[in-house]
């Protein structure tokens, strides 16, 4: 089973779920897999700390263009939807941050001016914490297209067969946030009751809807800010999961690198509990 979590936006608490949701379940006895898409800023290993063992690097395709070849039809530059080339004067000019590497391009060449080379994107890191593995990817610097790495991540992930993965998935609802929990068997909401919390929940909610993935919420913070996060989720059907009151034992632990779990024993059966009620709506 494949459980995703993600969030409208960022800092709503989602890695704190994942990562405690992970843990509890490992050491009840579950083998579980963790990956952490989050490829601009992949943090879990703060709270996880693995032990690293293997890095492997992502490559993409990129366009180089044969300007002897090339005779400015603009061809080329028509068929990319991406912007990744402009015809300058009578040179074609490639811009490697906004390729997808579709290849289209070159197919659609007449002249066989285009080719393409291999370039590195980034990584896909690889490690254990307490015998679970953890892995994450990480977008090189400059780079702005995140889905192949995440894709990279997922592929790897699959290599170990475990009962359940957990995918610690990109904030917001982009393209990357839609190719990590694409797939899940159930998507993990988390969200705060503050008016920016809400808005990005119901975008949250629609893109999953439109995946077809089963879906819940849990609400961080769940004793400050209004009641709207509640009154939406009641009046759309979605359950809450959990609720995670404003503790400051857990916001200490977090600026630590420490775990929910570590503060307080009782929240194991609280994740244990969410956990059954995941399966249930999956089963």
């Amino acid at each position: 089973m494949t459980i995703s979590v993600a969030s409208g936006k960022g800092g709503t608490g989602k890695t704190t779920v994942a990562t405690n949701l992970a843990r509890t379940l490992y050491e009840a006895g579950v083998s579980v897999t963790f990956l952490d898409c989050d490829a601009e800023e992949p943090n879990a290993h703060i709270f996880l700390n693995p032990q690293l063992y293997q890095v492997d690097p992502v490559i993409s395709k990129l366009p180089v263009v044969d300007q002897d070849k090339c005779v400015g039809c603009k061809k080329c530059v028509q068929f990319c939807v991406y912007n990744a080339l402009a015809l300058v004067g009578k040179r074609i000019l490639v811009f490697p941050e906004l390729c997808h590497a579709c290849g289209g391009c070159s197919l659609v060449c007449p002249t066989g001016a285009i080719s393409e080379v291999d370039r590195e994107i980034g990584v896909v890191e690889m490690g254990y914490a307490y015998e679970m593995p953890v892995l994450d990817g990480l977008l090189k610097v400059g780079e702005a297209i995140a889905p192949p790495i995440i894709k990279a991540v997922k592929r790897k992930g699959r290599e170990f067969e475990s009962d359940v993965t957990i995918i610690d998935a990109p904030p917001g609802t982009a393209c990357p946030m839609v190719e990590a929990v694409k797939g899940s068997d159930y998507c993990i909401l988390v969200t705060e009751p503050t008016p920016f919390g809400l808005n990005d929940l119901k975008i949250a909610v629609e893109v999953v809807r439109q995946l077809g993935i089963p879906h819940g919420v849990v609400i961080n913070r769940s004793d400050v800010g209004d009641r709207k996060a509640e009154e939406f989720c009641q009046e759309e059907k979605i359950p809450i999961l959990m609720r995670i009151p404003m503790d400051k034992r857990i916001a200490e632990a977090y600026s630590e690198g420490a775990m929910m779990l570590d503060v307080d024993e009782s929240w194991r059966e609280k994740f244990l509990e969410m956990f059954e009620r995941v399966k249930e709506a999956v089963g």
